[in-house]
């Protein structure tokens, strides 16, 4: 590995923070609003009547008066000895904790102003002149009239300027309410890099040479460009989902010298027309700036859809406004070489053709589920963080995940560590793989879930009739465990099997699958003489089996071979491509079929009677068997057909072997040619 790689691994990515203004203006107006209730607190008055406001000026315990013209508001303010009344101090004090010794203390609404001047001088003139304190009038702006007045304005204004930073986008360029056409695409350049490389990737070793030639042609494009080759436009990486697209994706982000833009397909979505097209035009213009770079869109099905399907005439679609725009930018009339674009989808069936052409994506990378040599470097790569025994066997925990991708591999692994952890051991062993394994699988595990004797019983002919079928079948897989005990959601007990790593499936591989899967069925209808709802998910698979082999596979002599599947994914869910009479075929002769196979499946049941009661006594008793325990119970299987991890185990022990051999074979060769030649003894005449 080079130098540059070495330093993106030991490489720490810092994310440039930004201050947060929209949080800063929310917490300064909460402050605001809260001073201002708390000023308006401070200064919280008593409402009065007319008439107690006579009996206090009568009293002489009022000090001033202020007459507010704009309010119809009288405010009072009493003298100092009179607060210390016990008739007035309880009252403010229980009404107005806060008050000033000079006031105002108390108020009176009024209905004219001019009214209570007239009655306030004849109340005046009552009393001697050295008592009368006449009045002051002004006029009084609150906030709260004022806040009344714009408030609603501004509370709009900012709710209105807050929906538009969140429909923009919380942060960066594209967060603010005029840069909503901004694109939102992440940058990782050399200030701000990737730890996770090409290392990191396991079993996808094709994938990875297609894009580690990618990386080459950025970093030595003269090493292609020199014998007449062109950077290639893009590459779509497609696959099952956990497969390991967006971690390839990361890898390149690592390794590559070159800026390294990345979003995905919904990040160009948005409510307002026009606005995925504008962030397509600035992610490029952003891209050819930094040219040569890399930009990777993950789930790029989400702008790619083919365009024209389900939509109603005279309408405006705003993904084909996207697409159009990413189309033209990629392979336009004025496009620049140097920008080279990674897409990643596990639905290729629905994106549209121009996009997938050469001259834009001019490479498919397919990224399918590893096969047991993949998914023993997997292990590997998920093995080493964590602390294990000697017993556990990377290539063992391959052959008995099949079909498992990179994603569950991964949750495999952690879900034993925790497995490990809860057991309170210092290191995860096979057993706590077992039971990782059967977690993924099954569903989590229920030993308290209350089932009756009857049931259980039901449950374990079920499947001893499962076991006992597989056994006996040539080409049926070989069975791992039986268990009885409940699992997930609905699971009552289930049989795993070790599946044969093969592409190509005959007819009697098939029609043995289907006997197998009908064995816990007809098991019960042979102990107990009635069926139960428990076959449900067996029926469900023979049934799918059962209609592709009539009707996709062409394994039919009555239908013959045709093919009705459709492999762009429409699967002809508003139209059939064959006749009622046709459909009525299939129907009788997928019936036929599965019927055939139950009662083969029953035949071979009722000759192994005694083989099925040994081991539904042995499951009620132990509730989970072994593929050694079968051989305990009822013989070695007759079939000498050697399993995926024995064959995978044969074939690394020869290859070892012949490595070992040919090394020998060196060094010797090594040591005859380095060897000296002997030496002659030296033989003198005596002469004399």
């Amino acid at each position: 590995m080079s130098e540059n790689n070495k330093s993106n691994k030991n490489f720490i990515p810092k994310t440039p923070q930004r201050p947060n203004f929209q949080l800063w203006l929310i917490i300064t107006a909460v402050i605001v609003l809260i001073g201002l209730t708390w000023f308006n607190q401070r200064n919280t008055v008593i409402d009065i009547t007319l008439k107690k406001f006579e009996d206090m000026y009568l009293a002489n315990d009022v000090a001033k008066v202020v007459v507010i013209y704009n309010q119809n508001l009288v405010e009072v303010s009493l003298k100092p000895e009179s607060l210390q009344n016990k008739k007035y101090k309880d009252e403010l004090e229980a009404n107005s904790p806060f008050f000033t010794p000079s006031g105002p203390h108390y108020q009176v609404k009024i209905a004219s102003v001019d009214k209570f001047i007239e009655d306030f001088q004849k109340l005046e003139s009552t009393k001697p002149d050295s008592d009368r304190i006449g009045y002051t009038a002004k006029t009084q702006e609150s906030w709260t009239n004022w806040f009344s007045s714009f408030g609603f304005l501004i509370l709009l204004f900012l709710f209105f300027w807050i929906m538009m930073r969140r429909m923009a986008g919380p942060s960066g360029p594209g967060g603010q309410i005029f840069n909503v056409g901004k694109s939102r695409a992440q940058l990782f350049d050399a200030e701000n890099k990737v730890k996770i490389t090409f290392d990191n990737v396991a079993g996808l070793d094709e994938a990875k040479e297609e894009i580690q030639e990618i990386v080459e042609f950025l970093k030595n494009p003269s090493k292609f460009t020199k014998l007449g080759g062109k950077i290639p436009k893009g590459a779509l990486l497609v696959g099952p989902p956990g497969t390991g697209k967006t971690l390839l994706a990361k890898a390149v982000a690592g390794e590559a010298g070159v800026p390294f833009f990345t979003l995905s397909g919904s990040d160009f979505v948005e409510m307002f027309v026009g606005v995925g097209a504008a962030r397509v035009r600035d992610l490029f213009k952003q891209a050819k700036e930094k040219a040569p770079c890399i930009i990777f869109i993950d789930e790029i099905d989400a702008i790619g859809r083919s365009r024209g399907k389900g939509q109603m005439p005279g309408s405006n679609d705003e993904r084909e406004n996207t697409l159009n725009s990413l189309l033209v930018e990629m392979d336009g009339f004025g496009t620049d070489s140097g920008v080279i674009v990674l897409a990643a989808t596990n639905r290729p069936d629905v994106l549209d053709s121009a996009l997938l052409r050469p001259g834009r994506f001019d490479r498919q990378i397919s990224v399918d589920k590893p096969d047991i040599l993949g998914r023993e470097a997997i292990f590997k790569v998920h093995l080493t963080p964590i602390k294990t025994t000697d017993n556990v066997d990377a290539k063992k925990l391959a052959a008995q995940t099949p079909g498992f991708a990179g994603a569950e591999i991964a949750n495999v692994c952690n879900e034993a560590a925790l497995i490990a952890a809860r057991r309170n051991k210092t290191a995860v062993d096979m057993q706590d793989f077992q039971d990782a394994i059967d977690r993924v699988i099954g569903g989590l595990e229920k030993k308290n879930k209350i089932i009756s004797p009857e049931e259980k019983q039901i449950v374990a002919y079920h499947e001893a009739g499962h076991a006992v079928a597989g056994w006996f079948l040539e080409h049926a897989d070989p069975l791992v465990k039986v268990s009885i005990v409940p699992r997930g959601v609905a699971a009552l007990g289930y049989a795993q099997y070790l599946p044969k790593e093969q592409f190509l499936y005959q007819t009697e591989q098939l029609l043995d699958e289907m006997c197998m899967t009908l064995g816990g069925r007809a098991a019960e209808e042979i102990v107990f003489g009635k069926i139960s709802t428990g076959a449900l998910s067996d029926l469900e698979r023979v049934t799918k089996v059962a209609y592709s082999m009539v009707s996709v596979y062409g394994m039919n002599d009555k239908i013959g071979n045709v093919s009705f599947y459709d492999s762009k994914g429409n699967d002809y869910r508003m139209t059939k491509p064959y006749s009622e009479t046709t459909a009525e075929t299939i129907d009788e002769e997928v019936r036929k079929l599965i019927s055939t196979a139950y009662e083969r499946t029953k035949v071979l049941l009722t000759s192994k009677r005694s083989e099925l009661e040994t081991l539904a006594k042995e499951l009620l008793e132990k509730e989970i068997l072994f593929q050694s325990d079968l051989e305990r119970l009822i013989g070695k299987r007759p079939f000498a057909k050697e399993t995926t991890y024995e064959a995978f185990t044969k074939k690394s022990e020869e290859k070892e072997k012949s490595e070992l051999e040919k090394a020998k074979a060196e060094d010797k060769t090594e040591t005859n040619i380095g060897a000296k030649p002997k030496e002659e003894p030296q033989v003198e005449e005596n002469k004399g």
